[in-house]
């Protein structure tokens, strides 16, 4: 069996391993161990956009709105009508697994929609384009009452865990993995390193963008989901234009095209607001000042070490 299938099935082990004792796990050490699962989902597939296809998308948090509400659209629409007022845990895991599915289909849809005009353009074009999609996403949720307008939903079935998370974190880092490895990975490296000498040589470099860009989409719908069914309440301001950036700093904090990199940061960021409680009024200051250092620092990325670069 190839290496990524074993290291899947590792991960997917340790993933039900952990979740069997989490009921012996602090809840708070619960709730940070699932906000770096999520992390970690939304950067690895952010850094196939703009880490292995040279992209600059700023919409993430759009799509992973998308999957949020659809999800938790799915869940609280279709399950009472399916099941009534009871439901075993296994009816209870198979409506989730669908909705997951649904909310990251949605948001895999959002991202052909928004993927096959756009990413004909490059750069800052490409970033002002996704930056617009996330914000008029934001809006028609905001404006959109039957999934609770601007206050949200509240009340989202608390259906996910810590399994549920490490596992399709696991899954999110063997598909990247998978992808970057195979011919459209070779696809992807060609686009990045020179779109115009790709063009010239007979690819198609937009489907490889596209392609990159639903496959980030369809993930990010998944963290949504995942995300909206452990808060149990989503507001259109939770997947604002500063989301996205957060998910931009950890790709290019990991080190743009570096999967061990970017989930390294994605812990790292995940863990430094916390460890920066005890002094919540200058939090965000130091928080800011200390990505400015690593930044100046370590302008390659931090995590951006030879054996761990992904050799193209």
């Amino acid at each position: 069996m190839p290496r990524p299938h074993l290291g899947l099935l590792a991960a997917l082990a340790a993933a039900y391993g952990i979740f069997a004792f989490s009921d012996r796990i602090d809840p708070y050490h619960l709730d940070v161990l699932v906000g770096i699962g999520i992390n970690v989902i939304l950067a690895v597939s952010l850094n196939l956009v703009n880490g292995y296809t040279g992209q600059f998308s700023l919409g993430h948090a759009g799509f992973m709105s998308v999957g949020a509400y659809l999800s938790a659209a799915v869940t609280m629409l279709l399950g009472p009508r399916l099941f009534g007022g009871d439901s075993s845990a296994w009816q209870q895991n198979s409506l989730f697994l669908a909705a997951l599915m649904a909310g990251g289909l949605g948001a895999a849809v959002a991202g052909l929609l928004v993927g096959v005009p756009s990413l004909r353009l490059k750069g800052d074009y490409l970033a002002l384009v996704t930056l617009g999609f996330g914000e008029i996403i934001r809006v028609i949720f905001q404006n959109f009452e039957p999934l609770g307008g601007a206050l949200g939903l509240n009340g989202i079935p608390a259906y996910t865990n810590i399994f549920w998370v490490l596992a399709f974190a696991a899954f999110t880092v063997f598909t990247v993995a998978c992808l970057v490895h195979s011919t459209y990975g070779r696809g992807f490296i060609a686009t990045q390193d020179d779109e115009i000498a790709a063009e010239a040589i007979g690819l198609n470099t937009t489907r490889y963008k596209t392609v990159a860009f639903v496959v980030a989409a369809f993930f990010a719908g998944i963290a949504g989901g995942l995300y909206g069914h452990f808060k149990q309440t989503i507001t259109p301001g939770g997947f604002d234009f500063n989301r996205s950036i957060e998910i931009v700093v950890m790709v290019i904090l990991g080190g743009m095209g570096n999967t061990i990199g970017v989930i390294l940061a994605a812990v790292l960021l995940t863990l430094l607001p916390e460890v920066l409680r005890p002094v919540a009024e200058y939090r965000m200051i130091l928080y800011s000042l200390l990505l400015i250092l690593l930044m100046i620092v370590r302008p390659q990325g931090l995590f951006n070490l030879r054996f761990w670069k992904t050799h193209h």
